[in-house]
């Protein structure tokens, strides 16, 4: 009877531990490394463009998962749309990641002038060629 009553309680640890565990990677899967003040006043995107206006496309860069490349609206120094025109959308996986970050970083641009954006759990491929090519359309709008 002893014995029994201990598999039994081992086994709720067992189980326990698990959904513990499974509860703590969807918490860190779904992790918004971004989250800033969206509500706090943006610099101009670089020192000396507070005049600048245009459109800016960044180089495409390559990534493992395919090209993503960056077009961004400037309007007096301020960054006025952000557009992922290009990303990987090969298989249902890309299609699925994407979905849900290309319009979390194109809002981070916005909400940052385009500094400081952060790469997303999940989708770290595609947050590292989105700044990439960011920095690039940055870069030709400082020129």
């Amino acid at each position: 009877m002893v014995t029994r009553q201990k598999e039994e309680g081992s086994v709720r640890r067992i189980v326990m531990a698990g959904v513990g565990t499974t509860a703590l990677l969807v918490l860190l899967l779904r992790f918004d490394a971004s989250n800033r003040d969206a509500s706090a006043e943006a610099a101009p995107i670089a020192k000396g463009t507070a005049t600048v206006s245009g459109t800016f496309t960044g180089d495409a860069v390559p990534t493992r998962h395919g090209q993503v490349q960056v077009r961004i609206v400037i309007e007096n120094g301020r960054i006025t749309k952000a557009e992922a025109i290009d990303y990987p959308r090969n298989n249902h996986k890309d299609q699925e990641i994407n979905s849900w970050v290309v319009p979390k970083l194109e809002q981070a641009t916005l909400d940052t002038n385009g500094t400081g954006i952060d790469s997303y759990s999940g989708a770290t491929v595609t947050s590292e060629g989105y700044q990439q090519s960011l920095q690039s359309a940055l870069d030709q709008a400082a020129k």
